[in-house]
């Protein structure tokens, strides 16, 4: 079992979640106040999405990342900031002509998808490593466009934390590690629970630990129900922790959760089982950040 553990929150994501939970931060003054609540309760990390103020719908304007960043840096908190970088690669086909994107395609270019990052400088980013099916369409980042992307970030100075849904996005990102575009030693992120990656088993997610490059730092989250049980099953298997509203909306069954209170519900629960939560300035030690 991991005995210090990192908890990072993710603060709002990009699902349709807003109707179904009125906690969920929408304008960046709300999730910068979330963020700093996160903190306060225990989060070392905080990732980042950020919404369409009117429509409350996933947005990838570099205005809205830029006044959160700009919000965060005037609270004069050390939290760590971890801004998405998975926007930008939604393909739904058209009915009629599949070869064209239909409603709720989001395509961009690799540059586009890592513009903001590269201009506002958090210091970890994510890299989702690989394409998958949702249900309604397809997450696209072809093995070329992560090249792009990885060499991009690193060359900015920024961790990557790389996001992997199946076993084929570790081997993806096996590969960029031996061709050199990400650096010894690697973040990533196992996504247990999202349909149609790899199912919330703590087989699946041991066998995706398993599979993690030597020597790698890593973390893991289960969506919906699973929240805490995959938090525990992670910290279990030496990894470190994820919560937050992008992956649950809920503090128990029918019980809008708020961010602050499912970290505080993942802390007390790893301080039981003998954890230790890393603050901010300890977890930019034990993950090399600039």
């Amino acid at each position: 079992m991991r005995q210090d553990v990192i908890l990072t929150c993710a603060l709002t994501g990009a699902g349709d979640t807003t109707a179904k939970n009125p906690h969920v931060p929408v304008t960046p003054e709300a999730i910068v106040a979330d963020a700093l609540e996160a903190h306060e309760a225990g989060a070392a990390v905080v990732h980042i999405h950020v919404r369409d103020p009117e429509t409350k719908q996933a947005a990838r304007r570099h205005d809205l990342y830029a006044e959160v960043m700009q919000r965060l840096q005037d609270s004069g908190s050390e939290v760590i900031v971890n801004l998405t970088a998975g926007m930008g690669g939604d393909f739904a086909p058209d009915a009629e002509n599949p070869a064209q994107g239909g409603p709720g395609t989001d395509m961009a270019t690799a540059h586009e998808r890592v513009a903001h990052v590269l201009d506002l400088k958090p210091e970890i980013c994510t890299l989702d490593c690989g394409s998958l099916n949702f249900p309604d369409a397809a997450y696209v980042a072809t093995p070329d466009q992560l090249r792009e992307m990885a060499q991009a970030i690193t060359s900015a100075g920024i961790k990557p934390e790389i996001e992997c849904f199946e076993l084929g996005h570790i081997w993806l990102a096996k590969t960029l590690l031996t061709e050199g575009y990400l650096n010894h030693p690697p973040l990533f992120q196992l996504c247990m629970g999202i349909p149609f990656g790899a199912e919330a088993t703590p087989m699946n997610m041991l066998c995706m630990r398993d599979n993690l490059p030597q020597g790698s730092q890593w973390a893991a989250f289960g969506i919906g129900r699973m929240q805490m049980p995959f938090a525990a099953q992670s910290a279990l298997l030496g990894g470190h922790v994820r919560v937050g509203l992008e992956d649950n909306i809920y503090l128990e069954k029918g019980v809008p959760a708020t961010n602050a209170q499912l970290v505080t519900k993942a802390r007390t629960m790893l301080e039981a089982m003998g954890c230790r939560l890393l603050d901010a300035n300890a977890a930019r030690d034990h993950l090399g950040l600039a």
